[in-house]
């Protein structure tokens, strides 16, 4: 979704200024792969305790987040974009997005661009002050998973994530926006094209203001 945004913004001659990263994970096995009990500190400079291995995806998220928040002058928006949970479709479904967003204005704004875009997306709870005791760990700053999978475990994922901003960047108001698109990017084992018009649409893209 975001690398084909980013690609269709270049090509459509989009006037705002745009910096993709790829946050990619390959969930693989061998000697130096992540193993359960690990702790890991990130780019953020936060430690995470895996107690999940599977949950790989949001490690490197984090330490996305961390980098662009930190590194990319003039910065005013943050969007992630994964298949990250599938407590996603549980939540909003298989043709919505989950889309968790730091301020009302700006999670209005992802709802909306969904709309006109036909990428639908809907916001899940936003409540990093009750969700983040999910990673609470003994010997790191955080879990990568949650204790409790029956507790908002599509927010959850998102505000793991969101804790590794950097915290100038949170201070002065940056937007942040976290896309779960585990649901709509397939159908059946093909995949949609997710994300694409989402982007497109955010960015008032010819065409798609």
């Amino acid at each position: 979704g975001l690398l084909g945004g980013f690609f269709s913004a270049v090509e459509l001659g989009v006037s705002k200024n745009v910096t993709l990263i790829l946050c990619l994970a390959e969930n693989a096995i061998n000697e130096r792969a992540t193993r359960n009990d690990d702790i890991l500190t990130m780019y953020s400079g936060k430690t995470v305790e895996v107690n999940n291995a599977d949950a790989e995806g949001r490690l490197v998220l984090g330490d996305g987040v961390a980098h662009a928040s930190k590194h990319i002058e003039n910065l005013d928006l943050i969007v992630d974009m994964a298949t990250l949970t599938g407590a996603q479709l549980v939540a909003t479904g298989k043709k919505h997005a989950a889309i968790l967003c730091n301020n009302e204005e700006l999670e209005t704004r992802v709802f909306k661009a969904g709309l006109h875009s036909g990428d639908l997306c809907y916001p899940v709870l936003y409540m990093p002050e009750h969700l983040m005791d999910e990673f609470k760990s003994e010997v790191a700053d955080m879990k990568n998973s949650v204790k409790d999978r029956s507790n908002a475990q599509t927010s959850c994922a998102g505000h793991f994530i969101e804790a590794h901003l950097d915290e100038t960047y949170q201070e002065r108001g940056g937007g942040y926006v976290h896309v779960d698109m585990a649901g709509p990017a397939f159908i059946g084992d093909r995949g949609t094209g997710y994300g694409v018009g989402l982007v497109l649409s955010l960015l008032e893209a010819p065409g798609f203001k």
